[in-house]
């Protein structure tokens, strides 16, 4: 089922000040109004609902429900202005009429970047320190710039999948339209073993994967490098070795 919210509002700021206040005074006071506009769709538009509420200081003190069709109070004053809205005959016609003139008009103007907007997510594996864990640290994966929200991401050891040991953080919204979310993988990672950050998102065709092995050893890199200049040298020794005694005896036959 495809829920989908918009919602509008319009906040404004009442201060009352009589006179500028002076450095360091106070305001006497503020106060804040927000009127908040909320379409309801359920399966696109075959089911949609219209909320109007209003909030004072954020208690809302009354509301309209195009279920429901009239105002209804929230507080003793609400009830009040309830009371008054639901008596103007033109406002309730075009507050019940806002379903079709307000609603579905926006979400045909909106269904391209919001609900048919698709995004695919970029992908990196990274080795992090751990300071709280030895070993050479654990490794993250950073799913990226993505849209819309719900994602899975998974991760396995040369081709098993790991459903446990992983921190998650929650889906952020980056602000653009896009979210970012990162899976920690807490167990270290091992030698000679291949790590894959598998993710699956409505935008893409099939899973996206990324690879990750433990680099060769520097210290252990740097001793058979050594080890075998070292005997690379031998040979090379031998064989001038045996070159010059040869020679030296072809020279001797010769005399």
């Amino acid at each position: 089922m495809e829920r989908v919210r918009g919602a509008g509002a319009v906040l404004a700021v009442l201060v009352v000040l009589g006179a500028p206040p002076a450095a360091g005074e106070e305001l006497s006071g503020v106060f804040q109004e927000i009127g908040k506009s909320e379409c309801h769709f359920i399966n696109g538009t075959e089911r949609v609902r219209y909320v109007d509420r209003y909030i004072y200081n954020r208690e809302q003190y009354v509301h309209f429900d195009s279920d429901v069709g009239v105002y209804v109070g929230d507080t003793p004053y609400g009830e009040i202005q309830a009371r008054y809205w639901n008596s103007l005959q033109e406002w309730m016609e075009h507050k019940r009429g806002q379903v079709d003139n307000y609603c579905r008009p926006n979400y045909e103007g909106s269904t391209p970047f919001i609900v048919n907007r698709r995004v695919p997510p970029s992908v990196s594996i990274s080795l992090v320190p751990s300071s709280s864990q030895p070993g050479p640290g654990r490794l993250l994966c950073s799913v990226m710039d993505f849209y819309p929200a719900p994602v899975q991401v998974r991760w396995f050891q040369d081709g098993q999948e790991l459903p446990e040991h992983m921190v998650v953080t929650d889906v952020v919204p980056n602000g653009d339209w896009s979210c970012q979310v990162l899976v920690l993988l807490e167990s270290p990672p091992r030698r000679e073993v291949t790590y894959s950050c598998q993710v699956e998102h409505v935008s893409l065709e099939h899973p996206l994967s990324r690879h990750w092995e433990m680099p060769p050893d520097t210290v252990r890199s740097k001793i058979l490098v050594g080890v075998g200049g070292f005997v690379l040298g031998l040979v090379f020794l031998a064989l001038g070795l045996g070159f010059y005694l040869w020679e030296k005896i072809k020279g001797g036959s010769s005399a």
